[in-house]
């Protein structure tokens, strides 16, 4: 059984027991999240799919823990103009444990 949800403007196909890494989200270490907007569910019977999510279906996750992710470097410079900018920057994210998937 899987899902296909929704969280921070990405998609992830998740099944019981994956681990994401996903934008950072609220809330603390070793507590529960739950993601409801599932856009589609595999069932035995088959595949379910919302328009555009799946009425009554959620997928509950534990926050492992938050971090930063490793740093990328964004240059701007324009030839011959003396024009040079240099800008880092780390992104947020959290990773959690799929614990169940209900539909």
């Amino acid at each position: 059984m899987y899902a296909i949800i929704e969280t921070g403007g990405k998609q992830y196909k998740v099944q019981e027991g994956d681990v994401l890494y996903v934008e950072k989200l609220v809330g603390g270490e070793g507590e529960t999240v739950t993601f409801d907007r599932v856009l589609a569910v595999s069932k035995e019977n088959g595949l379910v799919l919302g328009s555009p999510v799946v009425s009554g279906a959620a997928v509950s996750a534990k926050v492992e823990k938050h971090g930063k992710d490793s740093k990328i470097t964004v240059f701007k410079y324009k030839a011959k103009k003396n024009y040079r900018r240099k800008q880092g920057h780390r992104q947020p994210y959290t990773k959690v444990v799929i614990e169940k998937i209900q539909a």
